[in-house]
């Protein structure tokens, strides 16, 4: 079958449903948003961010940003500015930039299923991307296949979120981490009307004192969003390998719902924050911009490429920045986003406990939401559903 192809916020998209979901997903850029979580309810749930330039003709260099929204998958992660072994990237890479190829769209029992792909040119290889919708879950399952590629490359999700606009409306937490930094590089240019409020590489072990630049104000809360109007900020976190799948949670306590995504941290170990309210004056951003992205990748920041593959502060600290490719053995990347309804006096979630099939997520305020998903599916290619 076909999936309905439209144009949304300017971009040719593949959209694709069931009962719980509809989804969108461009065709350049693989880039995936709108999303309509609990599409048949009085209250259905869109938490993914779309860039507010769509639409204006803008004249956009870098082509990351000219469909920027929702998540995508980068190879490489991150900026790429120097070549490094005759390879030279833009910002996130190929599948990130480059029209996808339509492969299936299968509805198969309580499964949907969308396969794409693409033929990359750079460094020479095959990604597919898989993404699954199973009847009865407001979840989205992701595989990123890598084939025939060589040598080590950063790659990740950049999954980014609308934000509310009252200050500090959105809880954000992680499950635990053992490394924290801040970006090592500046992202500010204030000649070119881009400001921060990180201290450089400063490290940390709780998100809710994160080392700003002020000396009057050592340490800001980076636990609720949007905040700090006027700047963009990147983080980092770091987890070890787990047996069970590492989190991460925002409620948002306006509209009254949970976001989550689950990965493997032995394949995915970082957990980038990159935090844009309104700080960034350089088209197209020209100050409006406010989201969050909350992106699971394997990477040395969004430093990219040549920086990534290096030994650098965090791979010296025990945890990879790089992904080894072989073209013997296809590299699979298992991801999963997901969306529960919440009252809006919730909290923020401070544990996740996984059943067989099912997640469980508990507040600081002692309240619980279970919802139906298949965790297991980011340690085993099958998906298995009730």
């Amino acid at each position: 079958m076909k999936p309905t192809i439209k144009t949304i916020a300017s971009q040719p998209s593949w959209v694709v449903r069931n009962k719980n979901i509809e989804l969108a997903v461009t065709k350049a850029g693989g880039q995936m948003a709108p999303v309509t979580f609990f599409r048949n309810t009085a209250k259905p749930v869109r938490p993914y961010y779309i860039s507010p330039w769509q639409g204006e003709g803008l004249k956009i260099g870098d082509p990351v940003l000219v469909p920027l929204r929702g998540d995508f998958f980068c190879a490489p992660f991150g900026a790429n500015v120097d070549a490094y072994r005759g390879e030279q990237y833009c910002c996130h890479g190929e599948p990130a930039t480059r029209k996808w190829t339509f492969g299936t769209l299968e509805q198969v029992d309580k499964f949907t299923c969308l396969a794409l792909s693409m033929k990359t040119k750079t460094r020479p290889g095959r990604i597919g991307k898989g993404i699954m919708l199973v009847e009865g879950q407001n979840v989205i399952y992701t595989i990123h296949s890598l084939s025939g590629f060589s040598g080590s490359m950063p790659v990740g999700h950049h999954a980014t979120l609308a934000l509310p606009e009252a200050e500090g409306a959105m809880l954000v937490s992680t499950s635990e981490f053992k490394l924290g930094l801040t970006n090592p590089t500046p992202t500010e240019n204030p000649a070119g009307g881009v400001y921060q409020s990180f201290a450089l590489g400063g490290k940390f072990t709780d998100l809710s004192r994160m080392p700003l630049r002020w000396k009057d104000q050592s340490f800001g809360d980076c636990t609720a969003f949007p905040i700090r109007k006027g700047y963009d900020d990147l983080l980092a976190v770091f987890k070890k390998p787990s047996k069970t799948p590492a989190w991460t949670v925002a409620v948002n306590t306006v509209e009254g719902y949970l976001w989550y995504s689950f990965k493997d941290p032995a394949v995915l170990p970082a957990t980038a924050f990159w935090i844009s309210n309104l700080g960034n004056h350089a088209s197209p951003f020209s100050g409006r911009n406010r989201c969050l992205g909350l992106e699971d990748v394997c990477a040395y920041f969004a430093e990219g490429l040549a920086d990534s593959v290096r030994a650098n502060r965090v791979s010296r600290a025990g945890f990879p920045t790089a992904l080894k490719l072989s073209p013997k053995t296809p590299t699979a990347i298992h991801y999963i986003q997901g969306v529960a309804k919440v009252p809006r006096t919730f909290g923020r979630v401070v544990k996740v406990n996984f059943a067989p099939g099912k997640a469980t997520f508990v507040s600081s305020k002692r309240k619980k939401v279970t919802v139906n998903v298949c965790h297991e599916f980011i340690f085993d290619s099958d998906l298995a559903a009730d």
